[in-house]
């Protein structure tokens, strides 16, 4: 290991390590604009210039520069302060004087590093340039003038989001960085070039003008816009939420995060459900809390018990489908299910659920096949994992399923899920580079697991794997790969039909037929409401959306913002929501709601407090145990003896199950910013079409 002085300090650092990362771990602070440790290494803005004996007679650039043996650096000599001063000097030439009204403002490098390390005045009196706006789509607004040339954005959106749609033209003074071809960037990851940023030249477009930093109250949370479950922090300023931006988690998201997390959080003011409503008439008037629980408690107490049923939506909390299930158990009904869309998921075998290699576990994989999914759309954050350890060389990637431009490259299999079973009984080329693999990883998708054969399908998948070797006592190589926040915590509480219950598509059908008299629909909206005949619909939730429009009582809960509550994503790690804003009107939490129906029927439950509730968690699902918020309870083993693969699979070609990406779920259907993505992104026509719905061609 080279071992180097910096500033008198000595450092072990590790071979082919730059100075300037050398310096970051003891401590030393060098100023940069252009290094970022994600990223490729440009050596563009040269503020990060240091004296190095022995070395160059001029400062050199750190960032760039390896570590030596014997290498002395000093980060504060007068040559080196100089130099940065000159740097900086440079730098703001062409800088415009927009503090006052930058977005970027009390959160700009610039802004920082110009006072700690710059000069005291500047010597240019000319005029400076101005760089016309780029128009790089609706959530990205540009100041081009304010650039300053990192180039962080470009070697984002090439290497991270895998669209090389960015780059420098012109040189000199006449450099800029462009799209080419002016047209939105169409990257489903395109809003972390606003945070890449130092300056002020790329900001949020829905954001604009809208709040200060110092204005704002800070929470953590965590993402329930797809299964991921990226961590990311709340901005609130009164009771409004004003942005949300990525929290560093390297097991999760990183320092990324999908679009429609971050820009969908405007649909939390609109279509907002915010007082008790029952059906009189045909026609759904406003009521009291009092007057509402005494409504649906009647119906729930007046249904005979085999014909009470319930439903768990998609941005369900654990706490709420653990005290609904708690609550049909009182009433003695076996119908209930957190599968809206009907996936073929055994919750018997947490194994057969969950994404077991983990997420940051996709860099340990040396062979993928995806099948039935897209998971550029089903799991931005995930994709672009799977980009980075394709990068890394040695992964080769095959598809089974419709033709999509996954931003990495891909062998495509066609969209017969018979390549599934000749793969599974060893007829398949591909077989071989998976059974040739150290750690194979077959990822299965939505897409494949809500057909009708989807339990033969996820059949298929895992012999295959146990076939290829996949399940060691270090590695399992099965991923499912869900698309719903609520779902894997709904299947670890066990929120599916009991003895002789009904799943979705049996409480639908049983609705219409009349067999069914009262549905409660817990936040479910991505079902077939028109299908429920003549039942009793109880919609709990907070958007007017399918399930309300529906509904003949509405009980107003709490969005993911308004409630401390668990979610567990697709990988089986148990995390929390902190309260960031109080719910609108007179919302509330969806468990306590759902507490006081039950003291409404007469039947009240135990669970008086979120203590409590926790508790009855933990007693139902380790998953939720005290003190493994975070982590992940490991899944055992395959159960069972798989000698064969699965039943006859149909030849029907496999679908995505994410239509629209920027519409999936109540909140980003009523988010404008989502509405204006749907019309450039979706319905502008052009080659990106087929490549946001997944469609085949």
């Amino acid at each position: 290991m080279p071992k180097l002085t910096i500033d008198g300090i000595e450092v072990d650092a590790e071979p082919g390590m730059t100075i300037l990362q050398a310096a970051d771990l003891v401590g030393i602070e060098i100023p940069r604009f252009c290094y970022h440790e994600r990223l490729s290494i440009a050596g563009n803005c040269r503020m990060c210039l240091v004296e190095v004996k022995p070395g160059p007679p001029k400062p050199a650039a750190s960032c760039a520069m390896p570590v030596a043996e014997g290498m002395q650096v000093w980060t504060q000599s007068d040559l080196a302060v100089k130099a940065r001063k000159g740097v900086m000097e440079f730098l703001l030439i062409n800088h415009p004087l927009d503090c006052p009204i930058c977005d970027q403002g009390g959160e700009c490098d610039l802004q920082d590093q110009a006072m700690a390390f710059g000069g005291d005045r500047s010597r240019f009196l000319e005029h400076k340039r101005a760089v016309t706006e780029k128009y790089l789509g609706p959530l990205v607004k540009t100041a081009m003038t304010r650039c300053i040339h990192c180039t962080r954005c470009v070697r984002f959106i090439t290497e991270i989001a895998g669209i090389p749609e960015l780059g420098m033209v012109g040189r000199g003074e006449h450099a800029e960085i462009t799209s080419y071809v002016e047209k939105a960037l169409s990257s489903e990851l395109s809003g972390n070039i606003v945070d890449l940023c130092p300056v002020g030249a790329l900001t949020s477009a829905p954001y604009a003008f809208h709040a200060r930093p110092w204005e704002l109250r800070k929470v953590e949370s965590v993402d329930v816009f797809d299964a991921v479950g990226s961590n990311i922090r709340i901005d609130v300023r009164g009771n409004a939420v004003m942005r949300v931006l990525p929290r560093l988690n390297e097991d999760i998201n990183e320092e990324w995060l999908a679009d429609k997390s971050r820009h969908a959080i405007d649909g939390l003011r609109y279509q907002r459900l915010d007082q008790p409503y029952v059906r009189e008439d045909g026609t759904l008037r406003p009521a009291s809390w009092e007057e509402a629980l005494r409504a649906v408690a009647g119906r729930l107490l007046a249904a005979d018990a085999d014909k009470v049923a319930a439903l768990a939506g998609d941005m369900v909390d654990a706490e709420a489908m653990m005290v609904l299930k708690d609550l049909m158990g009182v009433i003695g009904s076996p119908h209930m299910d957190c599968r809206q869309d009907g996936a073929a998921l055994d919750p018997e075998d947490r194994g057969s659920y969950l994404f077991n290699p983990t997420i940051a576990g996709i860099e340990s994989a040396d062979a993928l096949l995806i099948v039935g999914s897209d998971p550029r759309w089903e799991a931005p954050i995930l994709n672009a994992r799977i980009r980075k350890r394709h990068l890394m060389g040695g992964f080769p990637i095959a598809v089974i399923g419709p033709r999509t431009d996954l931003t990495y490259p891909v062998e495509d299999l066609g969209n017969d899920p018979d390549v599934l079973d000749d793969m599974a009984r060893g007829r398949h080329p591909f077989w071989r580079v998976l059974d040739d693999a150290e750690r194979p990883m077959i990822l299965v998708g939505m897409g494949a697991l809500t057909r009708p054969d989807g339990a033969n399908i996820l059949a298929s998948a895992r012999h295959l794997a146990d076939r290829v070797g996949a399940f060691k006592d270090d590695w399992n190589g099965l991923a499912i790969l869900h698309t719903a926040a609520a779902r894997v915590g709904g299947l670890e509480l066990g929120f599916v039909p009991g003895p002789r219950g009904r799943d979705t598509a049996e409480i639908v059908a049983g609705a219409g037929r009349g067999e069914i008299d009262v549905v409660y629909l817990l936040g479910a909206d991505e079902i077939d409401t028109a299908a429920l005949g003549e039942a009793f619909v109880i919609y709990q939730g907070h958007h007017g959306d399918a399930g309300a429009n529906r509904a003949d009582a509405i009980l107003p809960g709490a969005a993911y913002t308004e409630k401390n509550a668990t979610y567990v994503n697709t990988e089986g790690r148990m995390q929390r929501t902190w309260l960031a804003v109080h719910p609108p009107g007179e919302a509330r939490e969806d468990w306590k709601i759902l507490r006081a129906l039950s003291s409404a029927m007469g039947k009240p439950l135990s669970l008086n407090t979120l203590e409590d509730v926790r508790a009855r968690l933990a007693e139902v699902s380790p998953t939720f145990a005290a003190g493994n918020e975070g982590g992940i309870v490991a899944a055992p083993p395959v159960r069972g003896a798989l000698g064969g693969s699965g039943g006859r699979l149909e030849r029907t070609p496999f679908t995505t199950p994410i239509g629209n990406y920027y519409r999936t779920d109540p909140i980003s259907r009523a988010s404008r910013t989502m509405a204006e993505c749907t019309d450039v992104y979706i319905n502008a026509t052009g080659d990106g079409d087929s490549k946001r719905t997944g469609t085949d061609g």
